[in-house]
This record gives C-alpha cells, structure tokens and sequence, in this order.
C-alpha cells in the first residue's frame, strides 16, 4: 500500500465475464498484430458470455448510481506479509507464479513498477493488486474466485508447462460459509487473509490477467481520485451473484453491446473508462476468443492512462495519451489539468487524436486514430455512440 501518493488512492477493479461452460481452447501466440479496424458493434445475441456490472449506491460520494466493474480501494491487509505463508509454495517465484511482464520497467505504469519492498510490504504489488481485486469482488457481488491448496501441485505443474492455471474455481463453498465469510470481510478486509487460512484456499490470482491501468481526471467526480489497475477474468459459466446491500444496490450480467445499447437508451449511466472498455470487448464475441487474447496480451504490459478533460463552447472533451493535444507534461500527482480546449490551427490536421468526447452524459463520440500499444485493440464502433476520426477541435 503506497501511502506516499499525495492526491490518489490506488484501487483494482475487475471485468468478469461468464459463459455457459464451453470451456477455452488454447491458440497460437499472438504476433503483435491487433485488429484496429473500424468494426461495427456485434448484436447481444451473438455474445456466448455476459459480463458483471454493479449499480453503486445513490449515496455513494463517488460516482453515484452508476453501473461499474467490482473492485475498489486497495487496502493494507492486501500487502500483509500474512500472504507470504499463504501462498507459500509459490513464493519461489518473485511474482508467485505469474507470468512475467515483458514491458520495460521504466514504462510500467507507477502501479504496477513501485518496489513495495522499499515501501515496508514482502508482497509484489500485481501480486496485492489481484488480492484487492478478488477481495473486492467476493465483497461486493459475493463471487470467490479461489483454489483449494490440496490442488497447489497440479497448479504448480500447469503454472510450469503452460504458464497459466486452467480451472478456476468459483464459490465453491456452501451457500452459509459464503454468507459467513463474505460478512466478516465486509467487516473488515483482513478477513479475507484469515477466511483463507481457515479454508485452506488461495486467492487465484493466476485467474486475473493485467487489461488496463486508468486514473481518475480532475475536477470531474469529486475530490477523491483513483489509480486503478484493471484485471480481465473469464469463467466457464456465470456463478451465483449477490448485491451487498450497502456500497451496491443491484448487479446485472449483460453482454457488452447490450451494456452499450442501454446507455446509450438512458436506461444506465456507465463513466468512460467502463464505455471504453466495453467497446473493447466487441472485438470478442465468443467467450475462448477473449480468454486466449486477455491472458496472451497480458504479458505485454499495459500505459497509464489518465485523461486530461478539456471544454470548448460544446462539449467536454476527455484527451488521452497519444492524442495531439494531450499534454505532453501532464504528471501524474497533478492537481488539476486545463479546463479550456487548446484551439487547433487546421481542423484537417492528420495529427493523432485519443480522445473521447462528450456531448451529455448519454452521449459519447470516440476519436482514435493512433495504434494500440502493448497488442491491445481498440474500441469497436458503436452505431449511435460513434468512434470516428475528425476533430471537433
């Protein structure tokens, strides 16, 4: 847990989607080629998986009543040494069995490069990320994604030959241990450290693949802001869901599109990041295409994106990196960013634009001519939520 941050909280938060247990199919490794092309959005029905979204609470102080992925606020139990007993069979490995990101360490996101040793904890921080992430879901939609340490030589094994664990175990406790358990970690999260030495489970962080890094752009939600990781998990089939009545009032599994479709209707309200990476998820309509692709990417590594939100006489708009007006010293402790679009001399400039901008709350344009990096793709079009490439600038 890094306490030096002077004006963020560091958080993970999961995109978890569920099929209907067809399984995943291996493939070829990627070759660093992505599909950046301008696709149109996949109609609901030819999604096989679903993916969780929870409505936070209307007295919520951050982002009221809007439909987010699971996670939250990493908290300094999801560092405790504790986890190195744990997870001791796997602490051989300087990242616990994870598979090694091959993105140069001067351009990792702060998240994921902060040496955790120098800040008091044993436990790699995408090691404590993904526990944050796992505990935060079990907290608020009582999914528990765990395996049972009696499998750790088979896990150990397949972490060996294939560089990843293939079952993945989902409430696999009874209905009252859940319940139980899932009561004493809202409590108080360390729980969740005690649940599993109790249970003799381990949090499977093997399950969690790196997506994204977001933080939160200022003036825009409040005075709290967020470096959240995001991590992508695929599960054979949609487990039994459950609203924790305090920080959530209700969870819906949806396809993407059918996500998109009802934001775009006003029936929810989704924050960009999410809209961002729903749009991503076109790309995969079939649940074993977007397990092979999330867990091949990952080891790519992924940028931090912090979006610098600008205004002109009509729209907000949402610069990320990359984009031709994204300041190029836009530091990541900044306190606030121009709150005045910067005027583009020629409107035809074929300058890179990474933007996404906002006409109201409902309704987004996507500008993007620039190149994914680290193999990722970019969001598929949205026929009224449109991702074109002019400039309103």
């Amino acid at each position: 847990m890094n306490t030096t941050l002077k004006h963020w909280k560091e958080a993970a938060t999961l995109i978890l989607a569920a099929g209907r247990g067809r399984g995943f199919t291996p493939r070829a490794p990627l070759t660093g080629e992505s599909d950046s092309g301008q696709s149109h959005l996949p109609h609901g029905s030819l999604f096989d998986y679903d993916v969780l979204l929870l409505k936070r609470s209307g007295k919520s102080g951050f982002m009221p009543n809007a439909y987010v992925f699971p996670g939250g606020v990493v908290d300094a139990s999801d560092f405790s040494s504790e986890w190195l007993d744990i997870f001791r069979s796997f602490t051989n490995s300087l990242t616990f069995g994870l598979r090694s990101v091959k993105q140069p360490l001067e351009t990792r996101p702060p998240i994921f490069a902060t040496d955790r040793l120098k800040l008091g904890s044993p436990i790699p921080g995408e090691v404590a990320l993904r526990i944050c992430a796992l505990r935060e879901t079990f907290e608020e939609s009582g999914v528990l994604l765990v395996a049972p340490k009696t499998e750790e030589k088979k896990m150990l094994k397949s972490i060996k030959d294939f560089g990843y664990i293939e079952r993945y175990g989902v409430n696999d406790l009874c209905s009252s241990e859940l319940t139980k358990w899932r009561a004493l970690v809202n409590q108080n999260p360390s729980n969740f450290i005690r649940m599993c030495r109790e249970l003799q489970v381990l949090p499977n962080i093997w399950a969690l693949h790196e997506w994204s890094n977001w933080l939160t752009p200022a003036g825009r939600y409040g005075t709290t802001r967020f470096d959240t990781a995001f991590f992508i998990c695929c599960l054979q089939e949609i487990p039994h869901t459950l609203q924790d009545d305090k920080e959530i009032e209700r969870f819906q599994w949806s396809t993407p599109s059918e996500i998109l479709q009802s934001y775009q209707a006003q029936e929810l309200w989704i924050a960009p990041p999410q809209f961002y990476e729903l749009s991503r998820l076109c790309h995969f309509p079939l649940l074993n295409d977007l397990h092979n692709f999330a867990s091949q990417r990952a080891t790519a590594g992924c940028e931090q994106w912090m979006p610098v939100v600008v205004s002109n006489d009509e729209h907000h708009i949402s610069l990320l990196p990359g984009d031709k007006l994204y300041p190029v010293d836009s530091p990541r402790d900044s306190e606030a960013a121009k709150n005045t679009a910067p005027q583009s001399k020629d409107h035809q400039d074929a300058s890179p634009l990474h933007r996404v901008v906002i006409s109201d709350p409902y309704t987004l344009r996507v500008q993007i001519t620039v190149t994914p990096k680290y193999k990722h793709v970019l969001p598929v079009a949205h026929s009224a939520v449109s991702h074109d490439s002019k400039s309103q600038l």
